[in-house]
């Protein structure tokens, strides 16, 4: 029973950690660009959009600036998940489980 008690205090391990990872994304901040930086788009690590900015050149052609706000986004989400992933995996690496996650 000694593995079964390893494994336990291995899992509430594993809890813990993730519940700090979660409240860390909660606040870790990416920034995601288009445009040479001309909009930005700023989202938390859990995918929380916090802000937008937009230099006001491109402010006139609506066209341009819809197109600009879909690329910025979508790169801070990538940045987001990467983040996440860079997260999960130092996570996972300290624990030293005889088994492998699902994740």
């Amino acid at each position: 029973m000694k593995n079964f008690a390893d494994i336990m205090k291995k899992a509430q391990q594993m809890q813990q950690k993730m519940t700090d990872m979660q409240k860390e994304l909660e606040s870790a901040e990416v920034t995601g660009a288009a445009g040479a930086g001309m909009v930005q788009a700023v989202m938390t690590g859990d995918g929380k959009a916090r802000k937008v900015s937009i230099d006001p050149s491109v402010a006139q052609d609506t066209e341009v600036l819809e197109d600009l706000l879909v690329v910025a986004i979508n790169d801070a989400r990538q940045k987001a998940d990467e983040l996440v992933a860079q997260k999960t995996d130092a996570m996972k690496s300290g624990l030293n489980l005889p088994f492998k996650l699902p994740f």
